[in-house]
C-alpha cells in the first residue's frame, strides 16, 4: 500500500536521472487512441536511481488512477547504482540524446501518439531539454516538481556519509566552467550565477543552451516547447535545497539584494526565447506551489496531477487550477 507521503526522495536525492522501462500490463502493439492511457515517462532527481522505491511506487499510483497506464522510467544505465552515479556525473549533452534514442526506438513509446512526462527535480529540465532538442515520440503534458529551470545559483550540502555527493561537490566548488567539470559533473551545467552571466553564456554546456540565451537562438526549441498541452511547474514553497528555489518557476534571483525578477518580467518571457509566452496565451503554462521541503510529494497531490494533466488522449488542456503567489 502506498503511505500518505508517497515518498521523500530525502533533501539529497533530488536533481538527475535516465531510466529503463518498467514492464507493465501493455504489449508490443501500437497504443490505440481510445482504450489506453497515454504512456507516462518519469525522470528521477539527484542521487536517486530509476528502481527506487519511491520512483516505482509513483507509477504504480499513476497506474491505479488511468489502469493501464505504461510507465517508463528513465535511465542511464540499467544498475540501479550506476544509474544513481549517472545522476552526479556524466555529459548532459550526450545523456539526454540517449534519453532521445531509446525512446524514439522504444516498441511501445516509438508508437503511441503522444507521451505524457513527469520530472523530479534536475530531471524536470531534462525532460525539458528532451522536449526541446527531439520532441520524439511528442510530449503531450510536461509536469515538473521543484525544478531547477532557471538553474542553481549554490550547490546543494551532501550528508557526511554520502561520498558520491561530497566527491562531486569538491570539484563543483573547485572549478565550475573548466572544460572538464563542465563535461563531466552535472549540476554544474545547470549552474547559473545571475552576478557573473559572462562566464555562464561563454561556458555552461547545458542550460543556456536549452534557454535559448546565447545570441543565436534555436527556433526548434521554441517550436516543440510550445507545442505542449500543458506546461506544469510546482514550486515547493519550503525548498532549501535548490537554490534558489524560485527557479522551479523560471525566476531569477539577485544574490545580492533577494530580489526577485519573475518569469513575465524577464527577456526569456517577453521576446519568447522558449515559447514559453506562447504558452501562457494559450493557458498552458501553470504555476503551482505545494506545503513542504524539496521533494516531499503527498500522494493526493500525485493523483490530483495524474486526473488533470495525465490519462487519455482527450482534452487535458485549461484546467483551472490557482496560480499561487509566493
Amino acid at each position: 500500500m502506498i503511505s500518505k507521503f508517497l515518498f521523500s526522495l530525502s533533501v539529497f536525492l533530488s536533481f538527475a536521472g535516465l531510466g529503463l522501462a518498467i514492464p507493465r500490463a501493455a504489449s508490443n502493439t501500437p497504443q490505440d487512441d481510445d482504450d489506453n492511457p497515454l504512456p507516462l515517462v518519469i525522470w528521477h532527481g539527484l542521487g536517486d536511481n530509476y528502481k527506487s522505491e519511491g520512483i516505482l511506487s509513483i507509477g504504480d499510483l499513476a497506474d491505479s488512477v488511468h489502469p493501464g497506464t505504461f510507465v517508463y522510467n528513465v535511465y542511464l544505465n540499467e544498475d540501479p547504482s550506476a544509474d544513481r552515479t549517472a545522476s552526479y556525473f556524466g555529459n548532459l549533452t550526450e545523456q539526454i540524446q540517449q534519453v532521445c534514442q531509446d525512446l524514439a526506438s522504444h516498441p511501445i513509446l516509438s508508437t503511441a501518439p503522444a507521451i505524457d512526462a513527469l520530472g523530479f527535480s534536475q530531471g524536470g529540465q531534462f525532460l525539458r531539454a528532451y522536449v526541446e532538442r527531439c520532441n520524439r515520440p511528442p510530449v503531450r503534458s510536461l509536469v515538473t516538481f521543484g525544478s531547477q529551470h532557471n538553474g542553481i545559483s549554490r550547490f546543494q550540502n551532501c550528508e557526511a556519509t554520502d561520498w558520491l555527493c561530497q566527491g562531486a561537490n569538491g570539484l563543483l566548488r573547485g572549478s565550475t566552467w573548466g572544460s572538464f567539470v563542465q563535461s563531466r559533473l552535472v549540476p554544474a551545467q545547470y549552474y547559473r550565477d545571475p552576478e557573473d552571466l559572462e562566464s555562464y553564456l561563454e561556458y555552461s554546456n547545458f542550460l543556456a543552451d536549452i534557454n535559448n540565451e546565447r545570441p543565436l537562438k534555436n527556433p526548434t526549441y521554441k517550436t516543440n516547447l510550445a507545442s505542449l498541452k500543458n506546461f506544469v511547474m510546482y514550486i515547493f514553497e519550503d525548498d532549501t535545497t535548490v537554490i534558489p528555489k524560485e527557479s522551479a518557476w523560471f525566476a531569477e534571483v539577485n544574490s545580492t539584494s533577494s530580489k526577485v525578477t519573475k518569469l513575465e518580467d524577464r527577456p526569456i518571457f517577453k521576446e519568447d526565447w522558449l515559447g514559453l509566452r506562447e504558452l501562457a496565451e494559450k493557458k498552458a503554462l501553470k504555476f503551482l506551489s505545494t506545503p513542504g521541503r524539496h521533494m516531499l510529494v503527498t500522494e493526493d497531490l500525485l493523483e490530483e496531477v495524474f486526473r488533470n494533466f495525465f490519462g487519455y488522449l482527450g482534452d487535458k488542456g485549461d484546467k483551472k487550477l490557482e496560480h499561487k503567489e509566493l
